[in-house]
């Protein structure tokens, strides 16, 4: 898969999470991580109910670096572990995302061909509206049919900025 190492088996509910608050122009991001893979990130008011971890923690600080180093417009990859937890529809439809190259967008009908059903458009919205690790798993490339942002969980200010951002850095025109 692009931009992403292959989800751990173990789950999290098996291991301890903690979390790590990561700097980013529209306010701080939240990481949350296993000892083997990022769990979720959380927006910025959106504290998760775990321990902050400030001590070394190897995902942890790889997360951070690879975000600093995207909002800083440097990567356009990233290369986590990464241990989503969701149903195996979920799982597909955030599969589908971490394809999505850097600095481009679909629509949800799309994404919904892509994973042979273009009648889940709908289905899609809800999987996607469900992505415990957005930025890193790439929700925000996700727009509506006419062109138009819809439906962001970390709102569609955050949303346009981040499309943005990639353009400006890609060189690419979003369609």
């Amino acid at each position: 898969m692009r931009g992403s190492t292959a989800v751990t088996s173990r789950t999290a509910q098996e291991a301890a999470t903690v979390r790590r608050t990561v700097p980013a122009p529209f306010g701080p991001v939240h990481v949350v991580a296993t000892d083997d893979a990022i769990v979720a990130i959380h927006w910025c008011d959106d504290v998760p109910d775990v321990p902050p971890c400030d001590s070394p923690h190897p995902v942890l600080d790889r997360a951070a670096e690879q975000l600093a180093e995207y909002f800083a417009g440097t990567r356009s990859e990233f290369d986590l572990p990464l241990a989503p937890r969701g149903t195996p529809f979920q799982q597909r439809a955030w599969a589908a995302l971490r394809e999505i190259p850097y600095g481009t967008t679909i629509s949800y009908g799309e994404q919904a061909r892509r994973l042979g059903d273009p009648n889940k458009s709908r289905a899609i919205g809800a999987a996607n509206g469900r992505n415990p690790i957005p930025i890193v798993v790439p929700c925000h490339r996700v727009i509506g049919t006419n062109g138009k942002l819809t439906g962001f969980a970390g709102g569609l200010d955050v949303k346009a900025w981040l499309l943005a951002h990639e353009r400006r850095t890609s060189g690419q025109t979003l369609a």
